[in-house]
């Protein structure tokens, strides 16, 4: 018999107020990297890693129901932002290897995510194939047992200090898109490989440009099967799109209640665009729990580029709220890297993950069932 979730609360409340860092994780390079791995060891070691992934491949198989109260609290407690150097990792690579991976893929590489000694980065998008996957160009030829990699991609999030990277590769030149791609593990020691990273207008350098010359990688790093990419590929972003994002949205939701309590009253029009920002961070959260219920048995469908898009636009309103606020240059909140670091980074919410205008498209096409637009 389950225990009530009353307990449940309870316990990982008590949990988190005893061990979450009391230090902001850095922004990038090798301090962050050491933070997050840190973080995630502790989680591991207080059996607290891989809340969503199934007992059987070392996860805490928690419900949706548990998953939600254990992202409440974490929230609350101002643990780590869970968009650090470890969510490909966790939310993207190592879900992925548990909806498609071969047995031997998920025991050489699970383990390791979650007792934190390992990062993972993510290799989808090109120069000219950003949200349009299918015009990808990187391309790997199977040479006997082994894929040659050759190409670019770029907005690679912390490929500079990553060991893995899930990448997406043209290796049948002439099929159509559904049958073109391979969603290959590829090693970031291995030769051929070079990272630049990008500093952003935030100030960090969390992006990367990777390029491969003749990179060789076995084929038994194929995930989902030879050609069979594009389908691997719409799990990894089910997840990204999905339930990935919950402790993000309610983070970003109770930051708008501290912004209320903090508009003086004799700014009335503030108040009052303040006042409908929470009711749309609320409205937002509905549906993420909605979707993340619904799909808690199944792959993430389509519906969950529902809340990557509103979240997107969200984090966009809400962060220039605050700077009209509080001005650019406070630090005001904690557990962020102040409002201005924030309001500059949120430009890139509605690119990352799939453009804006990319998601409208699945939601139309996929959710409302709409014909499909021109290409």
């Amino acid at each position: 018999m389950s225990r009530p979730i009353s307990e449940f609360r309870t316990e990982v409340r008590s949990w988190l107020n005893e061990h979450v860092p009391p230090k902001q994780a850095p922004h990038d390079g090798s301090a962050a990297r050491a933070f997050v791995l840190d973080w995630q060891r502790i989680q591991a070691e207080g059996g607290w890693a891989g809340i969503s992934w199934p007992q059987s491949v070392g996860g805490c198989g928690l419900s949706v129901s548990e998953q939600i109260v254990w992202f409440e609290e974490y929230v609350r407690a101002g643990a780590p932002s869970v968009l650090n150097p470890l969510f490909v990792a966790l939310n993207h690579a190592g879900p992925t290897l548990i909806a498609c991976g071969t047995p031997e893929q998920q025991a050489e590489h699970l383990p390791h995510i979650l007792n934190g000694e390992v990062i993972w980065c993510q290799g989808f998008s090109e120069p000219n194939a950003g949200s349009d996957l299918g015009g990808l160009r990187a391309r790997g030829r199977v040479e006997g047992d082994q894929l040659v990699i050759n190409g670019q991609k770029i907005w690679s999030s912390y490929a500079d200090i990553a060991d893995w990277q899930e990448m997406l590769v043209r290796t049948d030149p002439e099929a159509r898109t559904g049958q073109a791609l391979s969603w290959v593990i590829v090693p970031m020691e291995t030769d051929g490989i070079t990272v630049r990273p990008i500093a952003t207008m935030a100030g960090a350098a969390t992006f990367c440009e990777v390029f491969y010359d003749e990179v060789r990688v076995p084929l038994a790093n194929v995930v989902g099967g030879l050609n069979n990419g594009w389908a691997t590929a719409m799990s990894t972003l089910g997840f990204e799109r999905g339930t990935a994002a919950l402790a993000l949205l309610m983070d970003l939701v109770w930051r708008v209640d501290e912004l209320l309590r903090d508009c003086p009253v004799a700014r009335p029009l503030m108040r009052s665009r303040l006042a409908e920002l929470r009711a749309e961070g609320r409205s937002i959260l509905s549906m993420n729990y909605r979707l993340a219920l619904e799909s808690q048995n199944s792959v993430p469908d389509s519906g969950g580029s529902l809340v990557r898009l509103a979240f997107a636009e969200f984090a966009q309103r809400v962060s220039a709220a605050a700077v009209e606020l509080y001005g650019i240059e406070s630090d005001k909140v904690t557990g962020f890297h102040g409002w201005g670091y924030e309001y500059l980074h949120s430009f890139s919410e509605t690119i990352a993950g799939g453009t804006a205008e990319i998601q409208r498209d699945i939601i139309a096409e996929r959710v409302l069932g709409l014909p499909k637009g021109s290409r």
